[in-house]
């Protein structure tokens, strides 16, 4: 049954059902992600219909490996008509794996009705979870409220802080200075080095004296790593000399 289950989600019939199936918590049409993007149903919704019923089955079985598949091969393949019910239901699974995974085929479709999804996802308990939710805040969000990442400073994984890290330099978000500058303090040296990149692309001038004071980290591989990187930015020719050059 299992087997069948899954060749069933897999199968080339789920190209795209466009159909909502009506929720328990309302009456008629239900608030679904489809009501917040546009779209035409097509034939064989009878047939969707038996697809989200049997997603519905496989979300709910004991595997969390099932789960996951399910949410892999049902909800790639079915957004935007996706129940919203469902989708809370999905995000409070007890398997962090499979939150998680969740969350990374739903951030794709940057719909800003899962902004307060993703804002309660990273105040999860697993760090995978909160890794998730913290991609996904950025690859959709257009800007980025720093107040919601001061709470990552302090956050107990050193994964999760060197994400925030990484990502604030991968977005060039504005303001991050203070951020960035206290990650780069970090415990562990990782996150110092992830801060140190960051502050070297967003606040070159900042970012170079940070540098120079790492050359004395106590970890000898961030030591070696920011002499190299420092001897690379200062024979870099600046874009001054290089426009200079050019005229002369």
């Amino acid at each position: 049954m299992d087997c069948f289950r899954l060749t069933y989600l897999k199968s080339t019939g789920l190209e795209r059902p466009h159909v909502e199936e009506p929720s328990a918590h309302h009456h008629g049409k239900p608030e679904s992600l489809s009501s917040f993007s546009s779209g035409n149903s097509i034939p064989g919704a009878s047939s969707s219909e038996a697809v989200l019923k049997q997603a519905r089955v496989d979300l709910r079985h004991p595997d969390p490996r099932v789960r996951a598949m399910a949410i892999r091969y049902y909800l790639e393949k079915s957004y935007p008509s996706i129940p919203l019910a469902l989708v809370q239901d999905i995000l409070s699974d007890q398997d962090p794996d499979v939150r998680a995974q969740a969350l990374r085929v739903l951030v794709r479709f940057r719909n800003p009705i899962l902004s307060p999804l993703l804002r309660k996802c990273l105040r999860d308990s697993d760090p995978r979870v909160r890794i998730a939710a913290l991609r996904g805040m950025f690859q959709y969000q257009e800007k980025i409220d720093l107040n919601l990442f001061l709470q990552f400073l302090s956050d107990e994984s050193s994964w999760v802080r060197r994400k925030v890290a990484t990502l604030l330099g991968w977005s060039q978000v504005e303001g991050a200075l203070p951020i960035l500058m206290q990650l780069s303090k970090d415990g562990y040296s990782m996150v110092r080095k992830a801060a140190l990149f960051s502050l070297a692309t967003l606040y070159p001038e900042e970012g170079q004296n940070l540098l120079m004071e790492a050359m004395t980290d106590s970890d000898s591989d961030l030591r070696k790593w920011a002499k190299m990187t420092l001897e690379k930015i200062l024979t870099r020719p600046s874009k001054r000399s290089t426009a200079l050059t050019n005229r002369g």
